[in-house]
């Protein structure tokens, strides 16, 4: 029989995971952060579009590279929420402007946090805390429910703390919701709390947390055209004006919406029937 010391041992570290090797962070450009067991698997390629086919978002393009550049380069930055439409390239625009600061001989790395694993980034920033790169932290689609108590370790992300948010990290999050809850939930418990001034404070005073917000909004059909034309330059599709024109009307009227998620749709479709291979 093994020594009851030996077996208290053997159970402790099962019950408490070895610590998270450091990854060699100059292995990829991004890497995704796992839960079960914690690690930062890396992304060789990351799926995004060039910046310059980003169509109709220019003033928030222009406020989140200025930005990421400050804070690539060892400046002061701000935590950015960017919220609105559907559709309208928010987790496009993080990737791309990600790429285009990395491209400009930065040291930057992208880190994709899942809003399920929220109650691990304190572990997480620990980690990204020692080492000498700086990080941008992304989550996407980021949004909560009345009973969800994930908000609060986000907190940890935004705030940091009494050690403070580690200086070479900063979060980068996407919502359809401007304050990351849904109106008629913010309305249900003004309306039923004792203290309505009170009743929603916490989870809405969140959204204040991030230095920046950068609003979506609905594309007009010229832009969504243009989002099309600028996307057939790009990979080389020809297609005459007219039947461009008519053909993504059309396809707009079937999907009952316009956005650059549905121009980069109908632009796969024309790019597949003509028998060209696009890699995002």
């Amino acid at each position: 029989m093994s020594d009851p010391l030996e077996r208290i041992a053997a159970a402790l570290e099962r019950m408490v995971p070895a610590p998270l090797p450091s990854p060699d962070f100059d292995a990829a450009p991004a890497f995704v952060w796992q839960v079960d067991p914690e690690r930062l698997d890396p992304v060789t390629h990351v799926a995004r579009v060039d910046l310059g086919l980003l169509v109709g978002i220019d003033r928030a393009r222009d406020t989140l590279l200025d930005n990421t550049r400050r804070f690539a380069a060892g400046y002061a930055a701000n935590n950015a929420l960017l919220w609105g439409a559907r559709g309208m390239g928010k987790s496009s625009l993080v990737k791309a402007v990600h790429a285009q600061v990395q491209a400009e001989h930065q040291d930057l790395t992208l880190i994709e946090l899942q809003r399920e694993d929220l109650p691990s980034v304190g572990r997480l920033l620990n980690h990204l805390r020692a080492a000498p790169q700086r990080f941008v932290l992304f989550c996407d689609d980021l949004s909560f429910s009345h009973d969800d108590e994930h908000y609060k370790s986000l907190k940890a992300v935004l705030d940091g703390g009494i050690e403070g948010r580690p200086e070479n990290v900063v979060m980068y999050a996407t919502s359809n919701r401007r304050h990351l809850m849904p109106r008629d939930m913010i309305e249900n418990e003004r309306s039923s709390a004792i203290n309505p001034s009170e009743a929603v404070e916490e989870k809405v005073s969140l959204s204040d947390r991030f230095g920046l917000w950068l609003g979506f909004h609905p594309c007009d059909q010229d832009q969504y055209l243009a989002m099309i034309a600028g996307y057939c330059a790009a990979f080389g599709v020809r297609i005459t004006p007219e039947t461009l024109r008519a053909e993504a009307i059309e396809w707009q009227a079937t999907r009952g919406a316009r956005s650059g998620r549905v121009a980069w749709q109908y632009f796969v479709d024309l790019a597949g029937r003509q028998g060209v291979k696009v890699v995002a």
